[in-house]
């Protein structure tokens, strides 16, 4: 056996994409600015990390909306406490509305599944048939920016986003632990191999300060915040800074009421919320997006 092919040394092709019958990247229609949110890898706390940042946004004053791209485990339903929301309506164009929950614009598979248990079972065409209609066929009505929450992964939704889409950009969340900063490094390489600008790297629940005594405990590995900085440094990427592994993330998101809107309700000092705040100026600066400082 010889194992799995490697990769060419061939010099990559010079025709443009048109004549090498790839499909030319286009704008969302009606979208300002769009920028993608992946991981690379499963369960860091990618899709909370897409809702928050989205929100921050709106918080802003800017036009915001949510596209969740995960055909098989849509996640912004729960987020944003549409789970059981009616089916979105239809425009005059025959495109989908977008449903609308604390000032947030979204779409997702999820709205379009009989129930919240119904699996999506499908083969890739299918997919590919979903994924098109997501992208292309939904009335946003004019935003400033649109925020694609990726599924998990560098597979066909990932490549078929970064070959059609005009990205505006791309944040590439991880866990300080090896076994995910591994492959967001991946997630990395496969934007730059699209020619799509990686605005940095975000660690997600980076330490945790014990509510009892104050002492901050680094859960995955040793190093905390350092991991993934160093390896932004060896990549030649910003880094964006980071979010605490928080209990209340966790309860607010399975509530469906995201931390950004929890903390508004809950008053008092925005404690988790300044984390998502300075991640999302920093994307803001990087994209061309104004930023009024609070």
């Amino acid at each position: 056996m010889t194992g799995l092919p490697r990769n060419s040394s061939r010099p990559r092709p010079t025709i443009p994409r048109a004549q090498r019958g790839l499909p030319q990247k286009r704008r969302i229609r009606d979208v300002s600015k769009t920028i993608a949110i992946s991981s690379a890898k499963g369960g860091v706390g990618k899709s909370t990390l897409a809702a928050n940042i989205a929100l921050t946004f709106t918080r802003q004053g800017l036009r915001t909306g949510i596209l969740d791209t995960d055909i098989f485990g849509p996640s912004i339903p729960t987020l944003l406490n549409l789970s059981d929301a009616s089916e979105p309506r239809l425009s005059e164009k025959n495109t989908l509305i977008p449903l609308v929950n604390y000032g947030l614009k979204s779409m997702s598979m999820g709205y379009l599944l009989p129930s919240e248990k119904a699996p999506v079972a499908w083969r890739g065409l299918m997919v590919m048939k979903a994924l098109q209609q997501l992208l292309h066929e939904v009335e946003w009505g004019g935003l400033d920016v649109l925020v694609l929450d990726l599924p998990p992964g560098t597979g066909d939704v990932q490549l078929t986003i970064g070959q059609q889409v005009e990205l505006d950009g791309a944040v590439v969340v991880s866990t300080p632990q090896d076994v995910a900063l591994k492959d967001a490094v991946r997630g990395v390489g496969m934007f730059e191999k699209m020619g799509v600008k990686v605005l940095g790297m975000v660690q997600n629940m980076s330490g945790f300060v014990c509510p009892g005594c104050g002492r901050r405990a680094e859960i995955f590995s040793p190093g905390g915040e350092g991991r993934v900085k160093g390896r932004c440094e060896e990549l030649g990427v910003k880094y964006l800074g980071s979010v605490p592994l928080e209990e209340t993330i966790c309860e607010d998101a399975d509530r469906g009421c995201p931390t950004v809107v929890a903390e508004e309700l809950r008053g008092g000092q925005k404690q988790v919320t300044s984390y998502y705040e300075a991640i999302a100026r920093e994307v803001a600066g990087q994209i061309g997006m104004n930023w009024q400082n609070s």
